[in-house]
């Protein structure tokens, strides 16, 4: 992919951030969480992480349970951990119901 078709797709999937996405971000945003920088939708190789600290090399994904043991993204983890990510994954609901303890997760 050249470097426009990238940036079209990451905003795409930028404009349709699911709610519990939204949710997350509300949180992370403008350095929010402990002065630590997220992005969204940042491209990592052919993949996109939902969030990203590019200083921590921390990569968040929040998912509905149809991506439960979904090969496709222990392929994409396992690309992003060999390229020196780390990857944490929520479930949509914990946005909602448990948001603190997806806070302290993630700092920790």
């Amino acid at each position: 992919m050249i470097a426009t078709t990238i940036t079209m797709r990451a905003r795409t999937l930028r404009q349709s951030d699911n709610d519990a996405e939204g949710r997350l971000w509300i949180e992370l945003r403008n350095r929010r969480l402990n002065g630590h920088k997220f992005v969204r939708q940042l491209p990592i190789g052919p993949y996109f992480a939902d969030f990203a600290c590019r200083e921590a090399k921390l990569v968040i994904e929040v998912d509905g349970s149809q991506h439960a043991e979904n090969t496709y993204d222990q392929k994409r983890n396992a690309y992003m951990t060999a390229q020196g990510w780390s990857v944490i994954r929520f479930w949509n609901v914990d946005m909602f119901k448990e948001i603190d303890s997806v806070l302290e997760t993630i700092l920790a």
